[in-house]
């Protein structure tokens, strides 16, 4: 019996692209496929791990402003219209590069804000 809680724990343990491999080696191999995908996604996305963000399509960004480039004052002003923050604010934001401008923002106005970033001179990392 304990060889079966065993493996009970290692399913329930895996992340979901080891779940997913072991569904096609179990195809491959065995010719047995699993009931629907959620039953291999189950166990991952219980276990908190993060990765079931990989699977499914991100919907929301952090925007994060990696490098300053040559142009410092742009990317101060630009911040500041994106973020409404003070001069000293957004002079602090920028100088502790990298550092994240807007979180959780839905991907149209990530790539928005990116854009306005990186033509003031900015360089950003879309998370």
């Amino acid at each position: 019996m304990a060889d079966v809680q065993e493996l009970a724990e290692q399913l329930v343990d895996l992340s979901i692209k080891e779940a997913s491999e072991l569904a096609d080696h179990l195809k491959e191999e065995y010719g047995i496929e699993p009931a629907s995908t959620a039953v291999a996604a189950a166990p991952g996305a219980a276990g908190g791990n993060g990765e079931a963000d990989e699977e499914e399509e991100q919907t929301a960004f952090d925007v994060v402003l990696t490098g300053v480039g040559g142009n410092k004052i742009q990317v101060i002003k630009e911040v500041r219209s994106l973020t409404n923050l003070g001069l000293k604010e957004a002079k602090s934001l920028v100088d502790e590069a990298p550092s994240p401008i807007q979180e959780s923002v839905p991907k149209e106005e990530a790539d928005e804000m990116q854009a306005a970033l990186e033509e003031a001179g900015g360089e950003i990392e879309l998370q």
